[in-house]
């Protein structure tokens, strides 16, 4: 009983050393295509196609045999790319990819360029380059590198100074720290309002209606200062979600389109559904008869109906302004002179009898 079970035992040992040579080696009729920079292998055998009708257990574990095949020659490729230590002898081993040969579609469109601001319009005009400078500079009262810009700048803040020069020509009665103070104020609103016209400037350039322009001057309607809100509120990287609100700011964050947020199909999905739509599409486009949008025919006759009442209303009103003119008229001329009312009074009676009796004749 001892002797069979170590020969069961070197048995199991040598069938596992050659399932682990087997999962090493792969062979193939044709050669797979390899693209190692995009990490991208092309299999032209074609499968069983027996083994892959229907839906089972058989199917499953030979698409997973498939692609645990294709994957192991992959890794084999990479395997023979030149390597190197990251980060000194103790990091991990690295191969340097090539340079991908396929060109993969985007998933999304390309971003559109960012329109310029006025600054870059007139620099560009102008032949202003760009120098960059170092953020931090060395501040010689604190005696340490200090940011060029901002929170704890070198320098400190002027408005924050224990000592204000006051400048020539200045009254000295001045508050000079509230001169200070008052202006810092105002810079921040100049390039707060500058940076809300660049906004609204951008936006205007990706749309296809022109906006209105913007009124520094405090002209700017109700419209206009909420879609510059609703615009400069999505323009974090947070879409708004984390910005302070107004006081009668809805709670939810306006959407960077300005409504419902658009739902796509997802790309590998129900066939059947997808068929359907496909053949619903066809069969629309093949029709001649046209679709009937019951909806907008509703509105339509409602509008239609609502015009021709206006219409009616407004036909009567003239109607009956026309009628009281043509009263007041018969009005004036009905009324006579006190001269002809004395004339008729003077008239002789026998003349009005014979005229009376030649009427009868």
């Amino acid at each position: 009983m001892a002797a069979v079970r170590v020969e069961e035992v070197l048995a199991a040992a040598e069938e596992q050393e050659a399932e682990k040579r087997r999962s090493v080696t792969v062979e193939k009729e044709l050669e797979l295509e390899f693209d190692l920079g995009n990490l991208l292998a092309l299999d032209r055998n074609p499968p069983a196609a027996v083994e892959l009708r229907g839906a089972g257990p058989r199917r499953e574990a030979l698409l997973r045999a498939l692609a645990r095949d294709n994957t192991q020659l992959l890794v084999a490729r990479l395997w023979e790319l030149p390597a190197e230590r990251a980060g000194g002898a103790g990091g991990p081993l690295v191969a340097r990819l090539p340079e991908p040969a396929f060109r993969l579609p985007r998933e999304k469109p390309p971003p559109r360029p960012r329109p310029p601001t006025r600054w870059e319009q007139f620099a560009r005009l102008k032949g202003i380059r760009r120098r960059k400078r170092t953020s931090l500079v060395w501040d010689e009262q604190a005696k340490e590198w200090r940011r060029r810009w901002g929170y704890r700048r070198a320098g400190g803040d002027p408005a924050r100074a224990w000592l204000a020069e006051v400048p020539e020509g200045a009254d000295p009665e001045e508050d000079q720290f509230a001169r200070l103070r008052r202006e810092k104020r105002e810079r921040v609103a100049r390039n707060e309002l500058n940076r809300l016209r660049n906004l609204a400037r951008a936006h205007r350039a990706g749309t296809a209606v022109p906006a209105a322009p913007l009124h520094p001057t405090g002209h700017q309607s109700r419209e206009e200062l909420g879609h510059v809100a609703r615009v400069a509120r999505v323009s974090t990287a947070s879409l708004g979600r984390f910005q302070p609100r107004l006081p009668k700011e809805p709670a939810e964050p306006p959407s960077r389109s300005g409504g419902r947020k658009r739902r796509f199909e997802p790309l590998l999905g129900n066939l059947a559904a997808e068929r359907s739509r496909q053949l619903e599409l066809l069969r629309d486009m093949s029709s001649k008869k046209p679709v009937l949008d019951i909806t907008r025919a509703v509105n339509k006759q409602l509008r239609q109906e609502e015009a021709e009442a206006a219409a009616a209303k407004g036909k009567k009103q003239s109607q009956r302004g026309k009628r009281g003119r043509r009263q007041q008229r018969v009005g004036r001329s009905g009324k006579k002179s006190g001269a002809q009312r004395q004339q008729q009074q003077q008239r002789p009676v026998s003349s009005s009898a014979g005229s009376a009796r030649r009427k009868k004749a």
